[in-house]
């Protein structure tokens, strides 16, 4: 076997340890170090075997106790010093909202080799556990992903015309601080605002916390709400699919074609 130093960029999915590719969990089970960031869920750390070296660069929101500069350094560092396989787990997808494609340059270029393992991104896990398509025929041709926040709480700078499409399913990562100012000025840019949204904490772990709303009261029910962990927002005609598949009343007259499914 090479001895050559090698770094994973490891998606950890959204939280369910059983959402992992089979190559992740191979991964965190042969590595000699894992790194990890905060939203890598317990269980998710609970596979990584009893002596294997890790180190938390967990970042909290305006607390960063290890810059983004510091980590990609950690991760050379770590590859030089002898470590045959060294694991950069990252919340859900490491090329998603998880600055993996800088760590990813900074380790080429001390050329250093790296791979990518994919993960399930939230969208996906949240949007799956709750049933809503984030493509569906008649309700919605594409999907978009946003952050809530930028860097250094710079103003959101989004092409607002383009997510206020009512085509579209709008998922945003992040969103808890601007979910207020999003929906005000999707809103401005005429999306309904009884466009239904979901709001998901905690998605796929045995802590998920779920609300449904719409995009005119989405920001007072999700501080009503009290949400402590990562929060998603799913907005869009397609969230009425999870509406229907329970047989909640609401605007289900989008979802005529969930029920001709049922019966076709």
């Amino acid at each position: 076997m090479s001895r050559e130093p090698k770094v994973y960029l490891v998606g950890a999915g959204p939280g369910d340890p059983e959402l992992l590719t089979v190559k992740a969990r191979r991964l965190l089970g042969e590595a000699d170090v894992v790194v990890y960031d905060r939203l890598v869920s317990e269980d998710v750390l609970a596979l990584i075997p009893p002596g294997t070296a890790r180190i938390d660069v967990g970042k909290q929101p305006k607390n960063h106790p290890y810059p983004q500069r510091e980590i990609n350094a950690l991760l050379v560092s770590l590859a030089k010093s002898g470590k045959r396989q060294v694991v950069r787990l990252k919340g859900g997808d490491p090329l998603i909202f998880g600055r993996g494609s800088e760590e990813l340059l900074a380790l080429a270029a001390h050329g250093i080799a790296c791979e990518v393992v994919p993960g399930v991104t939230a969208a996906s896990g949240c949007a799956a556990r709750l049933g809503i398509p984030l493509t569906h025929r008649g309700l919605a041709s594409g999907v978009r992903y946003v952050t809530g926040h930028c860097r250094d709480d710079a103003d959101l700078d989004f092409d607002w015309q383009g997510l206020a499409d009512p085509e579209t399913t709008l998922v945003i990562y992040m969103g808890k601080a601007n979910i207020d100012r999003i929906a005000a000025r999707v809103m401005a840019h005429g999306l309904d605002p009884a466009t239904p949204v979901v709001a998901v904490c905690n998605g796929t772990t045995a802590a998920e916390r779920h609300l449904f709303a719409n995009l005119g009261n989405v920001a007072k029910m999700t501080e009503s709400a009290g949400f402590e962990g990562p929060l998603l927002f799913i907005v869009g005609r397609a969230v009425n699919v999870a509406q229907a598949l329970r047989g909640q009343p609401g605007d289900t007259d989008d979802c005529e074609s969930v029920r001709q499914a049922r019966v076709g």
